[in-house]
């Protein structure tokens, strides 16, 4: 497998900046995993032993407390990549992964993805700034549910989930309440108040956002 898995590796932002036969080089130390939807890829506390990319499909990170309140933390679809924190710091799986529709994963194991980091230290930059981001929106997270109420968290959500893609994945209602911590009738209440406002659609679980400047003034 090595054709069809560079060709992905290229679309990856991590791996941006590589040649030709670097990609053949990674893409040939690369497994494909089918996962159905529903099935987890793998859960919290599970050791950390692998790196996905997403080939197609999409991937949701979540916790779940013991009271079975579930929060999502990240939505992935593809050419995002996941699972890498568990391979720097050696640590337990930190959430779940479970797919959300049928989605094949690319998956690089540990001494194949720290031989990869060590012989291209750009690639570790790049890991490092995704790691960044990634951590920035966490702190976001927390800031969020302290500070704003469900239309601010929502609107922010949906102005972060559309900022690199013409509209969201397709996601429930009750996806898009765990993600912002809120209830499953909030969300809808406050989707169709935007959207009768004009500033977004909302059909089959997919929101494109129409008016983006006139959203986020309902979050500051």
């Amino acid at each position: 497998m090595t054709v069809g898995a560079a060709s992905a590796l290229a679309t990856v932002p991590l791996f941006a900046g590589l040649l030709p036969e670097q990609l053949g080089q990674l893409a040939a130390s690369l497994q494909r995993r089918r996962v159905s939807a529903g099935v987890h890829v793998f859960r919290q506390n599970d050791a950390g032993t692998s790196f996905y990319i997403i080939e197609s499909g999409s991937v949701k990170v979540e916790r779940v407390s013991s009271e079975g309140k579930e929060v999502i933390l990240a939505m992935f679809a593809a050419g995002d990549f996941f699972g890498e924190l568990a391979l720097l710091d050696g640590e337990p799986r930190s959430a779940d992964a479970i797919a959300k529709e049928d989605s094949t994963l690319l998956v690089l194991e540990r001494d194949d993805f720290q031989r990869f980091i060590v012989q291209d230290p750009g690639a570790a930059t790049r890991l490092l700034a995704a790691l960044s981001r990634r951590l920035r929106r966490t702190d976001q997270l927390v800031q969020d549910a302290a500070f704003l109420d469900v239309p601010a968290r929502l609107a922010r959500l949906l102005l972060n989930l559309t900022e690199a893609r013409e509209a969201t994945e397709a996601l429930t209602q009750s996806e898009l309440a765990a993600m912002v911590g809120a209830t499953r009738e909030s969300v809808n209440r406050w989707l169709q108040f935007y959207r009768r406002r004009g500033l977004l659609e909302y059909a089959n679980g997919v929101v494109r956002v129409l008016q983006r400047d006139e959203l986020r003034r309902h979050v500051y």
